[in-house]
């Protein structure tokens, strides 16, 4: 989840909504729905599509959405869920900084600038 935050600069609400179909692994993208209902495709990098389909092959439910609870009856995972998750795996990682999902987006936007992509490339990439 983490690598997926960080390499697409996705919001939380967009990686709550996703589904199993939402992934294409031979074009390494995903289909996010955004605000406002508008759909985008994001592309992964390949370290993720990896982690990914382990993930997948390693679950035994049928349920649609992506990312699911670790409980016995398994669910969507809710936003809620995933800010606790982001929490502790930074607190276990020694992070002394409250770590919120947003800040990946801005990671991944600060990541592309450091890496030379024009700025209005960035700011596309962040339109709803």
């Amino acid at each position: 989840m983490f690598e997926f935050f960080y390499s697409t600069g996705c919001r939380i609400g967009e990686i709550v909504k996703l589904n199993r179909e939402d992934i294409n692994f031979s074009a390494n993208s995903v289909i996010v729905h955004g605000k406002g209902n508008k759909e985008r495709e994001v592309y992964v990098n390949t370290r993720f599509s990896l982690w990914l389909k382990r993930y997948l092959d390693e679950r035994d439910d049928h349920e649609d959405c992506l990312f699911i609870t670790g409980r016995k009856a398994k669910h969507r995972m809710s936003i809620d869920m995933i800010r606790y998750i982001i929490k502790r795996v930074s607190k276990r990682a020694g992070i002394k900084k409250s770590i919120h999902p947003h800040q990946l987006r801005h990671s991944y936007a600060t990541h592309l600038i450091n890496n030379g992509a024009p700025l209005e490339v960035i700011q596309s990439l962040f339109r709803p």
